[in-house]
């Protein structure tokens, strides 16, 4: 006997990704920028010359280049469209 209101079918490619799974690459990238700005820092007090103002201006433009990227959240830049699923339609028909 067939249903009359079968059960919905969720693709697995449009489940989210886990809330935790996200704030620890935001963690990742956050701490990633910031080890590197620190980097800047040393290697300015080493550095002489342009190096020494590259370096400077990157310590101080890193700190908004690392929050911009941490925030950037959930978006899923890859997918532009939402996936559908291939049982849903063989029942369809």
């Amino acid at each position: 006997m067939t249903e009359k209101n079968p059960e919905q079918v969720y693709a697995i490619t449009s489940a989210v990704t886990g809330l935790s799974y996200d704030q620890n690459a935001r963690k990742r990238r956050y701490l990633f920028s910031m080890s590197l700005r620190t980097i800047c820092f040393v290697g300015a007090v080493f550095a002489q010359g342009n190096l020494r103002w590259v370096l400077i201006v990157g310590a101080i433009f890193l700190p908004y280049v690392a929050v911009v990227i941490a925030n950037a959240g959930r978006e899923n830049f890859f997918s532009t469209s939402q996936a559908q699923s291939p049982t849903r339609s063989i029942d369809q028909n």
